[in-house]
């Protein structure tokens, strides 16, 4: 069974910036597609950033591109999310998410899930 764990949410200054890590702990593969979608009550998630498991690609929400960034992490097993320049309507909940296959911007299409972290944006 593969579990997923964010960590790396916080309390950030608008314009400030922030590293969110997602651990994959079981048995894994790097052919899982990895992606970040976030939560805002009274909102519908909102997908963030996807990595393909099979080619690589990498493709971001509009309200993101130009200031977050996703990657394979240093670690087996982790990808990483860049926050840049964060603004407070960054505020939410981040979720990573696992599943096999190609790059989807659709939460449903993920199956594996971690527990959320909390991002929070404000002066």
């Amino acid at each position: 069974q593969v579990q997923l764990v964010e960590s790396g949410g916080g309390l950030a200054l608008p314009g400030g910036s922030l590293k969110l890590a997602c651990a994959a702990s079981g048995p894994t593969s790097d052919r899982y597609t990895m992606g970040w979608f976030r939560d805002v009550p009274g909102q519908e998630r909102e997908f963030v950033a996807v990595l393909s498991g099979t080619g690589g690609a990498m493709h971001y929400g509009d309200s993101v591109k130009g200031r977050f960034f996703i990657s394979r992490g240093g670690a087996q097993n982790t990808v990483v999310l860049q926050m840049d320049n964060l603004k407070p309507e960054d505020t939410a909940v981040y979720y990573c998410a696992g599943r096999i296959g190609s790059g989807a911007q659709f939460w449903g299409a993920y199956n594996l899930w971690g527990p959320g972290t909390q991002v929070t944006v404000s002066s």
